[in-house]
């Protein structure tokens, strides 16, 4: 089983997150929970389709880390990035087979992390380094503990996922690597660009189509 589960949004904090997504989507993203793993916190949505979006930043009151955290967020280009505005900084496949997907896979995913919040927990593929393969967009993959799925619990607001859309200097050799992952269906990898970028395309329910990240 692959399947999208969600996309991430960084942001230098969580305020300046919130305001951009109310900007852009017209919705006031409710509060998550905190990552003692990683040191980062976050606030979500439900998408649709089982899907949410991820608002996550650095959290200023948890102690340091001695490891990256996800997501690239300590990347100095990174951080310079979202201190000018919320950036895609990953999308996430979940998968009911983690351990096969990284034996497979033709890039370095990372070990499988477990990982928590609140009552959930769920093993997800962290590089070493932080980020993901190709500039963070070749995805993370999730395996969640037995439950449903924890969109379910989250609230509707009205904006649905419509695509994921990614630039890259190295655009052919990502969708190779995609493709063998089994996840080139789930985005749409655009012309090369001299930088990396991603984005999230919504439809909102008055019909009008907004973009977050790029």
């Amino acid at each position: 089983m692959i399947a999208l589960d969600h996309v991430t949004l960084g942001t230098s904090s969580l305020a300046a997150g919130v305001a951009a997504v109310r900007n852009v989507l017209g919705i006031e993203i409710p509060p998550g929970g905190k990552h003692p793993d990683m040191s980062t916190h976050n606030r979500v949505v439900n998408v649709g389709e089982s899907r949410f979006l991820e608002l996550i930043a650095i959290d200023p009151d948890a102690p340091a880390v001695p490891h990256k955290r996800w997501f690239g967020l300590d990347d100095p280009a990174v951080k310079a990035r979202l201190a000018t505005a919320p950036r895609g900084v990953g999308w996430v496949v979940r998968t009911d087979d983690l351990d096969r997907v990284i034996a497979a896979s033709p890039v370095e995913l990372g070990e499988a992390r477990k990982m928590s919040r609140g009552e959930r927990s769920w093993r997800l593929t962290v590089p070493e380094a932080g980020a993901m393969p190709y500039d963070g967009l070749v995805p993370g993959f999730i395996e969640w503990s037995p439950g449903p799925h924890p969109s379910a619990g989250m609230q509707f607001l009205g904006p649905t996922l419509e695509a994921i859309e990614m630039r890259h200097p190295q655009a052919d050799a990502l969708r190779g690597v995609l493709q063998r992952l089994g996840v080139l269906d789930l985005v749409a990898v655009l012309e090369p660009a001299a930088t990396a970028s991603l984005a999230y395309r919504f439809r909102l329910p008055d019909g009008s189509v907004h973009t977050l990240g790029a």
